[in-house]
């Protein structure tokens, strides 16, 4: 278990800001990459970091639509074509990339979808959450590896979730082959993929200057990650108002997609990081590890209560060198 999985008291808080924690940074001469970079979250956090000055590099299936996304919100940004779910399309895209000598100093691997009602996979057989929140962006950190080297300190940013405590990665049965499909336990089991593969990367990269952060953003009702849930889910839950409307209430960590993708920007630009690695964030801090066997539904949890940290399971590195060999096999791409 990672012993640095400890706050540091940051300063910041969950009512921080992209605007407040890229406040005084300058990233003239740095390339991001952020996946999902169109839309919520994404275009919130590749927005900042282009408004700071980097280069930004938002790959999309649909380009035309993140052309116009991204025309919307400022220039600095530039759509490639990229589709997670396809390896043919990941390397393509990442082969591009390399070969025109750019150094990576941030890849946020931002993209993803959520609780999809009925078992999707994708051509490869493996579950289609699995296979778009944790395999294919594994596939695109690894085909980008040279460009990593070359920032000579980069930064790897995994978007998880407080949903990481539905699953740990059930190893036995990863694609739903022998057990009953659950939206949530599907999901859930991603997201822990997602902190797993930043304690294995930072293993692996910190040698050469690459380090790896995974993130709970918050909960954010106004992007698209939620667009299988339904709107009578996100009303009971209390997402949106009877009006459908969001709701940012931050005692029950609701948060505006400005508030929510701080800890993206956090993580990705932050001197306060500098040396650290292989970790779990929210609210731009690094996170406690939660009590073990505390038996939490998250689904029937009161929010006000909630909290942000990380199950013990999500940061074990005996899971995280699993994951990692496992993610080998699954994609046949290793460093």
């Amino acid at each position: 278990m990672s012993t640095a999985q400890t706050p540091i008291g940051s300063g910041f808080s969950r009512a921080s800001t992209t605007s407040d924690i890229i406040r005084g940074v300058d990233l003239v001469g740095k390339v991001a990459i952020v996946t999902g970079g169109h839309s919520g979250l994404g275009l919130e956090a590749a927005r900042t970091l282009a408004l700071a000055g980097a280069r930004v590099i938002v790959p999309a299936r649909d380009v035309q639509r993140a052309r116009n996304a991204i025309a919307e919100a400022g220039s600095g940004m530039e759509v490639k074509t990229m589709d997670l779910t396809n390896p043919r399309s990941i390397d393509d895209f990442a082969r591009n990339f390399v070969e025109t000598g750019l150094p990576l100093h941030m890849l946020i691997n931002n993209a993803g979808i959520m609780a999809l009602p009925e078992l999707k996979r994708d051509a490869q057989g493996n579950e289609l959450q699995f296979s778009t929140n944790h395999l294919g962006h594994f596939r695109l950190t690894l085909r980008l590896w040279s460009a990593l080297q070359r920032a000579r300190s980069a930064r790897v940013v995994s978007v998880s979730s407080a949903g990481h405590r539905f699953s740990p990665v059930v190893f036995d049965d990863i694609n739903f082959e022998r057990r009953d499909y659950d939206p949530f336990l599907a999901y859930g089991q991603s997201k822990t993929a997602n902190v797993l593969f930043t304690v294995a990367l930072d293993q692996r990269g910190k040698g050469e200057g690459i380090r790896a952060f995974a993130l709970h953003p918050g909960g954010i009702a106004g992007t698209n990650l939620g667009a299988h849930v339904g709107l009578d889910m996100l009303k009971k839950t209390g997402f949106v108002d009877e009006n459908d409307r969001p709701i940012v209430d931050l005692d029950r960590d609701l948060k505006s997609v400005p508030q929510g993708a701080a800890t993206h920007v956090w993580c990705a630009v932050s001197p306060q990081l500098d040396g650290k690695g292989g970790v779990f964030c929210a609210d731009s801090d690094i996170t406690p590890v939660l009590p073990q066997g505390n038996g939490v539904d998250l689904s029937t949890e009161d929010r006000s209560r909630r909290l942000t940290g990380v199950e013990a399971y999500a940061i074990d590195s005996a899971a995280a060198k699993e994951l990692w060999r496992r993610s080998e096999e699954m994609t046949n791409v290793c460093i």
